[in-house]
């Protein structure tokens, strides 16, 4: 039944309301729909547009998926978002997210992406947040259930070392209170 993504890509998108009087861009395999004529997918791409924020992502995902429930594989990158919105942690079943190319700056915004159980691969790189050289650690501490990050594999070294700066960063920050 899932094939193919919706393809909203490189359609000069500047919100994500615009996208619902978007066609889906064709594919050399045709993506079916429903009787309602909504696409029977699993993924969504809306990269390489101006998308500047997230507020009405499940509305263009109910308006173009048939089960919106299942989305499984969003890619958002190459668009100006400036935060991880809330709205990302309700899909369930989302399982890649690709945000590369963005304008997020808050590093501690990854740390909503934690809810999300299927998540196991995620871009961040291209980001003002990929300059805080506590970016690989912390995205991984916060989302421990990652394969791939940034289209690199996540080690196990690299878990181990996420969870030792994950604990290190706890103490330093309990003991700052405690001074205070």
């Amino acid at each position: 039944m899932y094939g193919a993504p919706v393809d909203l890509s490189f359609k000069h998108i500047s919100s994500l309301e615009d996208a619902w009087t978007e066609e889906h861009s064709s594919t050399l395999r045709p993506l079916k729909r429903n009787p309602k004529m909504k696409y029977l997918s699993c993924s969504l791409r809306l990269n390489n547009n101006n998308i500047p924020d997230l507020h009405d992502l499940q509305r263009t995902v109910n308006h173009f998926l048939a089960e919106p429930s299942r989305l499984a594989w969003l890619d958002l990158s190459f668009n100006n978002i400036l935060h991880i919105d809330q709205v990302l942690c309700e899909l369930h079943e989302l399982r890649v997210l690709y945000l590369h190319g963005n304008n997020i700056f808050i590093l501690s915004e990854v740390d909503r992406l934690g809810v999300l159980p299927h998540l196991h691969t995620v871009t961040l790189h291209g980001n003002m947040i990929e300059t805080n050289k506590a970016y690989r650690n912390r995205v991984i501490s916060a989302l421990p259930q990652l394969k791939t990050m940034d289209f690199s594999a996540v080690t196990r070294q690299e878990r181990v070392m996420a969870k030792i700066w994950h604990l290190s960063n706890k103490r330093r920050r309990g003991s700052k209170e405690t001074l205070k």
